[in-house]
């Protein structure tokens, strides 16, 4: 069954199915597929984290449009996505027999060669208590959000295969964000009034049972913090699982503790990961964004820019619409991030504005609540906002969205055109040798490492 012929009714109550580099083989979509195909998939899935589900297989993915479904792409591990180096490297070590041991060895090689925690994400977000005891399950960046990492949400229902946060899924647990104790996140968000919304991530929130997730969502609640107003859940559930909202045996609590959280004034924001517009195309997608929308919690959608799977401006401007439609908020169209597959995924820049404006001039107002290209960087969100010519030279017009100092907000500051990069890093100043925010930068950097 492809996604055009999808059927929702309420009989329709499958219980999740996983498939890993241990059993993807006995799928029956792949029976057809070259034994070469096969072999490069379980190379790369040695290195990056692999995990499709029954949902993704049989109601997203178009199987007679192999490899090039963008849906086959966004979950199937592909050759590109290791450098040649690094692709022959395991593939070497896979066909010398070597143990498990020695596969993980050169695994873990290949890994930290590939920026696993970007953006300063290890050394500068992780906060601490007045005690001075550090939040490892925990990051606070931006002055009015702390993201906080439950350690029973590591995982997804289905592994996107971009995803910066790959290191959580690999094995690799000095890498890992994870916490398990919500009287600490109270604490925390207690001893900083400047704190206004507690964002859940992972992983994936909603991989947890209802009774998990309501222990540290009554904890806030319960906690009447004044500044506190409102709890984020970054999750890719409505896309890769709705029936975490529909069917699954605790999906009535679930939407009973979302109840309990917009009842008790704090305002719900459910951060969905949308990648594609094939996401949307199901009965079962719109009857849990409705059911959410229910609860009164809102939906925000969000997803990068990625080559070989979205970057097309019309699906974009198709996409937002659609979400529109459905009741959800546009926000964010991010730029990969520089880890794992970058050269893989990533959109340059000037390309990467181009698509963004096509598609942001195809929609009405309602969907023009989208912000992007945005680069999730060290110093902030910074977003490519345009080009233009000055004296005769082209110059990219780029502005803070955040900043480590939340005086860089909405300041603009200008770039050399550069049609080859694909991250802030790649981007040299029109005048000078920095940028205005680098030593201010290197400052912060220093005092977070001092303490």
């Amino acid at each position: 069954m492809t996604y055009q012929e999808t059927v929702w009714d309420d009989s329709h109550s499958p219980s999740l199915k996983s498939y890993t580099l241990s059993n993807f083989r006995s799928l029956p979509q792949l029976q057809n597929l070259p034994e070469q195909m096969l072999e490069e998939m379980e190379v790369v899935g040695n290195v990056l984290p692999f995990k499709a589900n029954n949902y993704v297989v049989e109601q997203l993915i178009d199987w007679t449009n192999i490899p090039d479904d963008p849906m086959f792409v966004l979950t199937f591990p592909q050759r590109g996505m290791l450098k040649p180096e690094h692709y022959t490297q395991m593939e070497e070590t896979l066909q010398s027999g070597a143990d498990k041991k020695r596969v993980a060895e050169v695994a873990n090689e290949i890994r930290l060669q590939l920026n696993p925690h970007p953006a300063g994400q290890m050394e500068l977000n992780v906060p601490a208590l007045r005690d001075g005891t550090k939040l490892y399950g925990m990051q606070h960046k931006y002055k009015e959000t702390c993201l906080f990492f439950p350690s029973q949400s590591q995982t997804c229902h289905a592994y996107c295969s971009f995803c910066f946060r790959w290191p959580q899924f690999v094995g690799m647990d000095e890498m890992k964000f994870a916490m398990k104790e919500g009287e600490q996140l109270v604490q925390y968000v207690s001893e900083h009034p400047e704190i206004t919304d507690v964002l859940f991530t992972g992983g994936d929130p909603m991989i947890m049972k209802a009774r998990i997730f309501a222990k540290y969502a009554d904890a806030l609640i319960e906690s009447k913090l004044p500044h506190l107003k409102t709890i984020r859940i970054g999750t890719k559930a409505l896309a890769y699982w709705p029936y975490k909202f529909l069917t699954d045996k605790d999906s009535e609590e679930m939407l009973d503790v979302f109840r309990r959280i917009t009842d008790s004034g704090l305002h719900l924001a459910i951060m969905s990961h949308f990648n594609h517009i094939n996401e949307l195309s199901t009965d079962a997608v719109r009857l849990a964004t409705s059911r959410l929308r229910e609860t009164g919690a809102q939906i925000r959608t969000q997803s990068p820019l990625l080559a070989h799977i979205n970057d097309d401006a019309q699906m974009w401007a198709n996409m937002w619409t659609k979400q529109v439609k459905m009741g959800c908020i546009p926000y964010y169209m991010f730029v990969v991030r520089d880890t794992g597959a970058q050269h893989y995924f990533g959109v340059p820049l000037v390309r990467a504005y181009e698509i963004f404006s096509r598609a942001y001039s195809a929609v009405s107002g309602l969907a023009r609540t989208v912000r992007g290209p945005s680069m999730s960087a060290t110093p902030g969100k910074v977003q490519v906002s345009g080009v233009v010519t000055l004296g005769g030279k082209r110059m990219l017009v780029m502005r803070f969205l955040q900043g480590r100092n939340p005086d860089w907000a909405h300041t603009p500051f200008l770039a050399q055109y550069d049609e080859n990069a694909i991250w802030l890093d790649d981007l040299k100043p029109v005048e000078g040798d920095k940028f205005f925010f680098e030593d201010e930068l290197e400052r912060i950097k220093t005092e977070k490492m001092v303490r």
